[in-house]
């Protein structure tokens, strides 16, 4: 027989914040008379922390000490065995978004050596013979905006072939200058990152300008921390040999599945910064 098993929530954007309630249906859809031994829902928000592969075997205390950390875990009993009837059937529930104890409702993120997930799941029981279902569903939970604004406090910035880092052959570099400025260092996650940046001189033709978004993750223990920085995303900027000495608008948005709000605890941290490594020339 046939039976379908869905969460669905009220919003459609699946956002929530802590102290909201986090409201839906279990859905179930069979064309005959399904007998069931109970309909339970969980709700969890877990952290999950692991090293990369350059990093293994450098802090064996690290796996022993650092399990994944449970930030909030409630179920309840949707509905008491016995039979539900054929056609579509929901069942409506609701879960306080509360912490558990003294921890604290970080942002969803899903990074690589970090990842915070929220998520409801839905286990149907079955008799002996027939197959439990379950369906899980993410849903996304950001923090509460700041009452005190940000103010922004504006950076100017200059790339020349000293600045530049790893670098092997400096000396056959060609000769440039880029300057520009970035509106804030410190932003809302909600807003976009902007500035400007112009090409002061060039020996050669510009190919391209780029913007890398880059995280930088911390996983650890007492017993040490390692540290890796991955790409985000990376936006163009400008394509082809660009006039000297005319600002160039800077606008990034920041993936918010992928960024959180720089975070730092006991075993983990999370940062976000910006690069112009991308920034490439024809020789």
């Amino acid at each position: 027989m046939s039976v379908t098993l869905d969460i669905k929530l009220k919003r459609a954007n699946k956002v929530y914040h802590e102290g909201e309630t986090v409201a839906g249906v279990v859905t179930l859809c069979c064309k005959e008379q399904l007998q069931h031994n109970g309909i339970t829902l969980s709700m969890d928000g877990i952290v999950n922390l692991q090293l990369s592969s350059k990093s293994v075997g450098v802090f064996e205390a690290f796996y022993n000490s650092v399990k994944p950390i449970q930030l909030i875990s409630s179920s309840i009993e949707a509905a008491k065995a016995g039979k539900i009837p054929g056609g579509k059937t929901e069942i409506p529930f609701e879960f306080p978004l509360i912490s558990k104890g003294n921890k604290v409702l970080y942002e969803t993120y899903h990074g690589v050596f970090v990842n915070i997930q929220y998520t409801l799941r839905c286990d149907l029981k079955r008799p002996l013979l027939a197959k439990d279902l379950s369906r899980s569903c993410e849903f996304i939970v950001h923090s509460q905006p700041q009452i005190s604004k940000i103010v922004p406090t504006p950076v100017k910035f200059s790339i020349t072939p000293e600045t530049l880092q790893n670098v092997r052959e400096r000396s056959q570099l060609p000769r440039f200058l880029i300057r520009g400025h970035l509106d804030a260092t410190s932003c809302v996650i909600s807003q976009p990152l902007t500035g400007e940046v112009q090409v002061d001189k060039s020996d050669v033709p510009v190919k391209s300008i780029e913007l890398q978004l880059v995280r930088v993750e911390t996983c650890g223990c007492a017993e040490g921390y390692a540290r890796d920085a991955t790409e985000i995303q990376n936006i163009q900027i400008a394509e082809g040999d660009v006039g000297h000495g005319l600002p160039i608008p800077v606008y990034m948005v920041f993936p918010r599945l992928f960024t959180c709000p720089t975070l730092e605890t006991t075993n983990f941290k999370s940062l976000k910064s910006t690069s112009w490594s991308s920034c490439r020339t024809i020789t």
